[in-house]
């Protein structure tokens, strides 16, 4: 099946969708070269045809989605390419896709800063509860992942304590709810022992976990919005970071996308002394967009406690540290219509 821009527009309008999605050129953020600029190149071309295409402007909106790999001059070109067309609202894509969160953050906070304040900014695939806070701090409005009912299906609950895993032995005599602080039907009428033996055998058991998983993170939701209403987001920030890292172990990233964001979370980082933060701030290349300024490492370490996947029945866990190589490739170009394919 060949799936053209008009084609794709012409599907989101006839499904009625309030906001629809322009089609892009979509690279994992794992892979560098001259594929990632024809990637970018090709989404700014396939804007055009989308808003073409677009038969109800007066009732969807047309979001566009910015590419451009981990390369901050891609980011930055393709941003300002769809900013120009004074779209409804804009998504930042190709993120979540394995790349290192260090590097995750940066794309986001680079984007944000040269996106219009008044229109979304909608950041696809992210879904992890920590993600969307310090995305949220970073500016970023909306989200989507299939995260708590896919890990539901493993058997793990989310709390505010990070994940509760019901497959575990230690599960099978526990008369506790999931989460005691919960509000949800499956919290207020199961144990996680009864619930730990559904997931082993019966598909029940993914389904109250899923239940859950929505409950939570639509309180989670609704917590975050009405924080930012009153104007006390920080604190919500740091009350959320301290109930996941009761013993300071805020992973570095984080501490790292807060300083850029504003939010003081000292009393939430135990493990980071003074001197490291001004180590950091003195070695820290920035590179400024409008008013914002952003640091760029060519090497850095990620320290994340809680980054893992989930393949079928077993979990296979990430290293809690490694350090990539570069931020990015440069890449030279002697002809660029030699290097792109049109569409």
């Amino acid at each position: 099946m060949l799936l053209t821009p008009e084609e794709s527009i012409q599907i989101q309008n006839r499904i009625g969708a309030d906001i629809i999605m322009a089609l892009d050129d979509v690279v994992k953020t794992t892979i560098t070269g001259p594929r990632i600029e024809e990637a970018m190149y090709r989404t700014l071309r396939w804007i055009d045809r989308c808003i073409a295409a677009h038969k109800k402007p007066n009732e969807q909106n047309l979001f566009g989605i910015v590419q451009g790999g981990l390369d901050p001059v891609l980011r930055d070109i393709c941003v300002r390419g769809l900013v120009e067309r004074n779209l409804p609202g804009y998504a930042i894509g190709g993120l979540a896709g394995g790349e290192d969160k260090d590097s995750f953050w940066r794309v986001v906070a680079q984007c944000t800063a040269l996106l219009p304040e008044d229109k979304p900014r909608y950041v696809m695939g992210v879904g992890y509860p920590l993600d969307i806070v310090v995305c949220s701090a970073l500016g970023a409005d909306l989200y989507d992942c299939v995260y708590p009912t896919r890990t539901a299906r493993f058997g793990t609950a989310l709390v505010p304590e990070g994940v509760l895993k019901l497959k575990h032995k230690a599960m099978a005599e526990d008369t506790r709810p999931i989460d005691p602080t919960c509000s949800c039907m499956v919290c207020k009428n199961y144990t996680r022992a009864y619930i730990h033996c559904l997931v082993t055998k019966d598909a029940m058991g993914s389904q109250l976990l899923s239940y859950h998983n929505l409950h939570y993170m639509l309180q989670l939701s609704r917590d975050l919005h009405s924080s930012i209403i009153e104007e006390r987001f920080p604190d919500f920030v740091r009350g959320f970071l301290q109930k996941m890292f009761p013993k300071g172990d805020v992973p570095e990233w984080v501490c790292n996308a807060m300083e850029v964001a504003g939010i003081k979370i000292s009393s939430c980082c135990a493990q980071f002394s003074s001197s490291h933060d001004s180590e950091l701030e003195k070695d820290a290349p920035t590179k400024k967009f409008d008013d914002k300024e952003i640091a760029f490492d060519d090497k850095y370490t990620l320290i994340n406690k809680f980054d893992s996947r989930s393949f079928g029945d077993d979990e296979v866990a990430i290293d809690d540290k490694y350090t990539p190589t570069k931020y990015f490739d440069e890449v030279a170009f002697s002809n660029k219509n030699n290097t792109k394919q049109e569409l």
